[in-house]
């Protein structure tokens, strides 16, 4: 069985787990966990952006907003599938993070985290704009009706987005780590790790930086739809700068640049506040900020490196173990 390594184990052990989970809980405590999966699939776009092309975005709360509203709009004013809507947000969102990409990733850092910040700032007073309240009803917001499973399958609600969550989540996964192993994702590396070497190699910077940057917020448009249906109700004021700190904290939680860090920050963010309110409800932020102190100084590739450096340990020792087995005999 030497195909059966650690990390096989693990990803098996974890994909069965998730399978099982929404029976043996509680219907809101599989609702959070829902939505755990969510902001996975908004730090899972954020990380490619800061890990690949290593820019730091402070505006994919604009992204998770504009996904969010996608659907909502769609859904209310036209009467669209809810399931059909997560393509259009997906592409709304990919042309809209290009076209700031392209425009914006010529600056230095500095600038271009000032520019992503502007755009957090200005998308929730665009969308409380009173010449847009016909169609994204203003400061009053929108209110979405979240179709339950078909087919009369023997689902809950919640068990149901639960594992709608669960598969986009996955095909997401599964396409990030494609790009990231793709000539794609090697041309944005070396890039990042050397622009003047790429350059010279005929590799078009912009192009490349603009395309993952459409990606990311392809990804982050996708969890604002999700977003949306599990809360049934969105306003400009749920998409403010806040959020988007909230996903850089889970991209530097989970493990920048990783494509299983998304889950480790996904659940941090959605679990880690309640944990922290157990211990103390009037310190609950200072708790949470402790939190991140002890994992940037002890873990600072994250939850998903720590466990990574785990795991090839791990395999190191059992590959010598086999290794000395097939010796003696």
């Amino acid at each position: 069985m030497a195909w059966l390594t650690w990390r096989r184990a693990l990803l098996a052990a974890g994909l069965a787990g998730a399978l099982v989970l929404p029976f043996q809980i509680w219907g809101f405590t599989a609702y959070q966990f829902t939505f755990a999966g969510v902001y996975a699939i908004a730090i899972l776009g954020l990380s490619l952006l800061c890990g690949q092309v290593g820019q730091i975005s402070l505006g994919h709360g604009a992204f998770y907003g504009l996904g969010a509203y996608t659907t909502a709009v769609l859904m209310d004013r036209w009467g669209v599938s809810a399931y059909a809507t997560f393509p259009v947000a997906a592409a709304l969102c990919f042309v809209t993070g290009f076209l700031v990409g392209f425009a914006v990733l010529r600056l230095n850092f500095f600038y271009i985290a000032l520019t992503t910040y502007a755009l957090a700032m200005a998308v929730p007073q665009i969308l409380k704009s009173s010449h847009l309240a016909p169609l994204t009803g203003g400061v009053q917001g929108l209110y979405l009706e979240r179709p339950g499973p078909p087919f009369g399958l023997p689902l809950t609600m919640d068990q149901w987005w639960y594992f709608v969550t669960g598969a986009i989540l996955l095909a997401l996964l599964w396409l990030a780590h494609n790009l990231i192993n793709s000539r794609t994702g090697r041309a944005v590396r070396a890039i990042r790790d050397n622009p003047t070497a790429a350059r010279a190699a005929g590799i078009d910077l912009r192009l490349y930086k603009a395309t993952i940057f459409g990606v990311s917020a392809a990804f982050t448009g996708i969890a604002g739809s999700l977003g949306a249906l599990l809360l049934d109700f969105i306003a400009p004021d749920s998409f403010t700068f806040w959020l988007s700190i909230l996903l850089l904290v889970g991209v530097v939680i989970g493990g920048m640049g990783t494509v299983w860090g998304a889950l480790a920050g996904g659940l941090m963010l959605q679990f880690w506040p309640d944990a922290a309110a157990l211990i103390s409800r009037d310190l609950a932020l200072p708790v949470f900020g402790a939190a991140l102190i002890v994992v940037a100084w002890f873990l600072p590739h994250g939850l998903a490196g720590w466990l990574d450096g785990v795991i090839r340990r791990l395999d190191a020792r059992r590959a010598a173990t086999l290794a000395r087995d097939s010796a003696t005999r």
